[in-house]
């Protein structure tokens, strides 16, 4: 938009964005307005109806609009327009009345708070706001002092850490100034203005400034003890005041110096028990919550001195106390707050290694325990198993999570006796019965597999369970089973009576799918003593479908059934694999044979998807020993069985990319299996691929092709047929990619390309180097280093640093010279282009943690021609903008320099990486 819409259109595109019952209008107008808001003129139009205030939909609009303009272009306005674009807003702030809707309040207040960080010129914000607006204006004074220390972390702004530290320096300078104006509010009785007045004090404590240690004897920080001493009070203060004691919490645990502030804070939370039990009394789950959230945060503020000085000063260990009684409260979601302080007690006590501090802490552990035991129990009148898709559930599986994470202090043989002492109990309900083996089950793994005493009197009273027993009980003791599957193939006495009892369960509808999980991993683990019972496990696959398992369960029960045939003599595996394949092969060729276009229906039996998935499981788990000259068990299966059927279904389903990505999937595995003795299939496969791919694009075909290099390449004789492969696949490829914004759009195909390059760079180098279409490959590489996807971007850099590197290793062989030439050569071409794409991707481009691929490939970039290197850095850091359009300085020239120096004279990975972390992040 070059001219600006008048503002009865813009107001009527909301009216339609809003109101409008037509879904069509309503997509146009949306699609409108984001154009506008997209253009220069959208500043003078979102100022204007801001002035004319016609409805809450336009003003809403025009503050976000205007937000949205300074936060992502404000470059677009000139140094001259930053003033009165100040006063602009500052005379809009000026409007908000106590009618003013809190979201267009909090949309311009952001807006006056990112043009302050942003605009370098003005000197004294929180000065100028709180002379402005400090009698007459409270209430948007207060919103904009609350945000302005979040908006300062904002990587949307894209401050660059100069400016940052400089915010954060003015801002710590100016805290007395704040703290002085709040301290001044604190008799106010207005609700909302108490609230926002905590609110923005909470904020102030992200800055580390001295004047916060006066906090501790102010009237603001007794305010704040005095509304969380009433349970009664208004929910919104409440979580506010919380808010605030927690975010004081977490300044003294970052720094030492704020010892008064502790002191303050660790008395003042001390006296909030009583409020704590009334709100517990009176059943105030939000207020329960709250109390929690400060003894937990006062616990990971101290959890050091609690572990290195406990019973002393700020080490109290009354503070555990505290913390237990959250645990005990009979709601589990206040119990959960509590968590992550036991996180980090369980993780200071595991570096200290000492058999003396576990000691000492694990009787506080073992009321944990048994704490979240009794939360773990259903209620009694459950019916069935457990429900996967509840909250329960969740909650269940973070205190799994929990538990195995603090285990070591109280012992895994331990918690088996605590837990079994349930089971023991007389007339103890179902419930707390299932509760014990939940436990159990979730330190199951950690039980040492010789260990004989416990764990065997859990096991045959766990197979002992009748069938007339809770559901949700046999579901829970059959998860145990599948934990201790390592223990059983340590005692082999037990497996036959546990196979008997998961195939009771496999008949249980509720019981099938968790049974077959525990027999999978029972398979896996104890898969030489299950070849006895292989028989067994192969009618169990043939029936597969007459279970009511999932398909995942299927699939389970398929990889443990191969890892069994797998420890078979070489003589007996191909009539095993055939024996389990073909009842997979039969329906799937059936799929094939279906008449018609129609898709099928997913997850049904006429679905390929389903028979895929199961077949590449056969052949990802089957891995016999295979001797030199020895013909691979699975070959014959392969070639004469699975892939004239796969070939057929990459034919019929080559439009659906779902099936066709199953498929190579499948083919992947199969070729792994077999190896290169599969290299017969070679053309066909190959053949197939480049003629679907050349209509399709699907880019599992070029994943698949890379696998086939990885498998191949090592016989000369397959060498030309597969740089044919990738002759054949690029003409499709590469136009895929070239076209506009095409890597952005087809980042998987990005990856799988420079996946199969990489392979033939590590496999084929030098008839890969010589190879015509190589610079065309390289050319791209250097372009999608920009790419801010995380799989393809790995890819790209993959490929660029083994290129690289491909041309300095192994100097003792004949082809070392040539592959040296081509590598230069091609390094002399893209290099200069490659440096400037590397600093672009590093600083405005990729996540910080891509950065390391970055570092890699600049790292390979130093060894191949370090002054070349030098050069080409340095005439990309004198494009780099120095400064910001809103007069911010995100460079130095001492810090260009320091940059260019460090990285550089970089020796490893890890200084050129390091060196790229700290430039970009004056740019982020």
């Amino acid at each position: 938009m070059e001219n600006p819409p008048t503002t009865e259109l813009v107001v009527q595109a909301i009216q339609t964005l809003y109101h409008d019952p037509n879904p069509t209008s309503k997509e146009q107008a949306s699609k409108w307005l984001q154009e506008l808001q997209q253009s220069i003129v959208a500043w003078k139009v979102a100022d204007q109806l801001l002035h004319d205030k016609r409805d809450l939909e336009s003003c809403y609009f025009a503050a976000q609009t205007m937000r949205t303009k300074i936060q992502y272009s404000f470059h677009e306005l000139p140094p001259e327009a930053h003033g009165s674009l100040r006063e602009s807003l500052l005379e809009h702030m000026a409007c908000i009345t106590a009618g003013t809707s809190q979201i267009i309040v909090t949309q311009l207040c952001l807006s006056v708070a990112d043009l302050a960080l942003l605009m370098s010129s003005w000197l004294t914000p929180v000065e100028d706001l709180v002379a402005r607006f400090g009698d007459s204006h409270p209430v948007p004074l207060l919103e904009v002092l609350t945000v302005l220390p979040e908006e300062v972390g904002s990587r949307h702004l894209r401050l660059g850490a100069n400016r940052r530290d400089q915010v954060t320096a003015y801002c710590t300078r100016t805290c007395p100034l704040v703290l002085n104006l709040l301290n001044g509010s604190v008799s106010a009785t207005e609700p909302t203005l108490q609230t926002k007045l905590l609110r923005c004090l909470s904020s102030w404590f992200t800055f580390p400034a001295d004047a916060l240690v006066q906090v501790a004897d102010s009237d603001l920080l007794k305010f704040t003890f005095q509304v969380l001493h009433n349970h009664r009070a208004s929910d919104s203060l409440h979580e506010v005041a919380t808010d605030c004691v927690c975010s004081a919490l977490f300044l003294i645990e970052e720094d030492l110096k704020y010892q008064p502030l502790a002191k303050a804070l660790f008395t003042g939370a001390f006296t909030l028990a009583e409020p704590y039990q009334l709100a517990v009394a009176e059943e105030l789950i939000d207020k329960c919550r709250n109390y929690s959230r400060i003894f937990t945060e006062l616990g990971e503020a101290v959890v050091t001195v609690i572990v290195n000085n406990p019973g002393h000063g700020l080490g109290s260990l009354q503070v555990l106390d505290m913390i237990l009684v959250c645990v005990g409260h009979h709601d589990y979601e206040v119990a959960e707050v509590t968590f992550h302080f036991w996180y980090r007690l369980s993780e200071e006590l595991y570096q200290q290694k000492s058999s003396d501090q576990n000691a000492r802490f694990k009787p506080y552990f073992e009321r944990l325990l048994l704490a979240l035991c009794r939360h773990c129990q259903m209620e009694s009148d459950h019916d069935g198993t457990p429900d996967d898709q509840d909250d329960f559930n969740d909650f269940r599986a973070r205190v799994a999570d929990l538990v195995r994470d603090f285990v070591f202090v109280c012992g895994s043989l331990d918690v088996f006796h605590q837990m079994y002492l349930f089971l023991q109990a007389a007339g103890a309900p179902w419930e707390s019965s299932e509760a014990a083996l939940f436990i159990m089950a979730t330190v199951a793994k950690n039980i040492l597999p010789k260990q004989d005493s416990v764990v065997p009197e859990v096991v045959q009273a766990v197979l002992a369970l009748s069938d007339n027993v809770h559901l949700a009980l046999r579901y829970t003791a059959i998860n145990l089973l599948n934990g201790l599957a390592e223990w059983i193939g340590e005692h082999p006495s037990v497996l036959e009576p546990v196979l008997n009892f998961l195939l009771v369960g496999l008949r249980v509808a509720k019981l099938a799918t968790v049974s077959a999980r525990a027999l999978r991993s029972i398979c896996a683990q104890c898969d030489r003593q299950m070849t006895g019972h292989l028989s067994g496990l192969v009618q169990i696959v043939q029936a597969l479908d007459t279970f009511n398992i999932t398909s995942d369960a299927a699939v389970g029960i398929l990889e443990g059934t191969a890892k069994v045939v797998a420890n078979m003599p070489p003589e007996a595996i191909p009539e095993m694999i055939s024996k389990i394949c073909q009842p997979l092969l039969g329906p799937l060729q059936q799929t094939v044979d279906q008449a018609g276009d129609s898709r099928p229906a997913k997850g049904s039996r006429s679905d390929p998807v389903l028979w895929l998935d199961r077949l590449a499981a056969v052949f990802r788990h089957t891995h016999p020993e295979v001797s030199n000259g020895q013909i691979h068990p699975c070959k014959a299966v392969f070639e004469e069985q699975v892939w004239p059927v796969l070939s057929a279904v990459m034919r019929r389903f080559q439009r659906d990319g779902r099936v066709m990505e199953r498929c190579c999937r499948c083919l992947r595995f199969a070729v792994r299996c077999v190896g290169a003795q599969s290299a017969p299939l070679l053309q066909p496969m190959t053949a197939q691929m480049v003629e679907i791919y050349a209509t399709t694009q699907h880019s599992c075909l070029i994943y698949l092709a890379s696998v086939i290099v990885d498998e191949y390449a090592a016989q000369p004789e397959c060498v030309p047929p597969l740089l044919g492969t990738l002759h054949a696949l690029l003409p499709a490829a590469l136009p895929l990619l070239a076209g506009p914004d095409g890597l952005r759009q087809h980042p998987e195909t990005v990856d799988d390309l420079f996946r199969l390059c990489t392979r033939l760079v590590q496999r084929v180098t030098l008839p890969f180097l010589r190879h015509p279409q190589t610079r065309d490959v390289t050319r791209l590489a250097v372009s999608a280093v920009t790419l801010d996807h995380r799989d393809a971007n790995a890819s790209v850099t993959k490929y660029l640093s083994e290129l690289l590197r491909w041309g300095r290793k192994y100097e003792e062989r004949d082809d070392f010279d040539e592959r040296r030439q081509l590598v230069a050569a091609a390094f002399a071409e893209f290099g200069a282009a490659l440096v400037g794409n590397l600093i672009q991707a590093t600083l405005f481009c990729v996540a910080s943690f891509m950065i390391p691929d970055i570092g890699e490939v600049f790292m390979e970039a130093l060894l191949t021609d370090r002054p070349s290197v030098c050069r080409w850095l340095e005439a990309t850091l004198k494009s780099l903008p120095t400064e910001s359009a809103g007069g911010i300085v995100t460079a130095t020239h001492k810090q260009l320099v320091e940059f260019h120096k460090a990285v550089t004279s970089a020796e490893t990975t890890q200084d050129a990486v390091r060196a790229l972390r700290e430039f970009s992040r004056l740019y982020r």
